[in-house]
């Protein structure tokens, strides 16, 4: 009986840590002010100005990467620059890894979140 109560705890704890991790909603929201764009319209930290990078990492990855990049049940990414390149955080967010779902942002979005991710260093 234990080992039914055990294995159901466990099940749900992962659905729920799934579907925290791929809501698939694309809705932006309000976290503050968008970050200042350059003259070239790309702004300072390398997404495209039509892109909030920042907004879409709040929206898809910060619940299981923390509303900091601190980390949560995905690992800590605010120095993730300093280890991969834009084409592996790329590959990364394409591609899935653990239990991370491939393609939670796919497109310009994933692009924009690639490039800001990388310059945390």
């Amino acid at each position: 009986m234990r080992r039914i109560l055990l294995l159901t705890g466990m099940l749900a704890l992962s659905v729920i840590l799934l579907s925290a991790c791929g809501s698939g909603s694309n809705a932006p929201q309000n976290q503050g002010s968008a970050p200042p764009t350059g003259e070239s319209g790309t702004t300072t930290e390398g997404q495209t100005a039509k892109v909030d990078a920042a907004t879409v990492y709040q929206t898809n990855c910060a619940s299981c990467h923390g509303q900091n990049l601190e980390g949560n049940v995905g690992p800590a990414l605010n120095h993730i620059g300093a280890t991969l390149s834009k084409d592996q955080i790329l590959s990364t967010i394409k591609n899935g890894k653990g239990i991370m779902p491939a393609n939670i942002i796919q497109g310009e979005e994933a692009d924009a979140v690639a490039s800001w991710l990388e310059g945390k260093k």
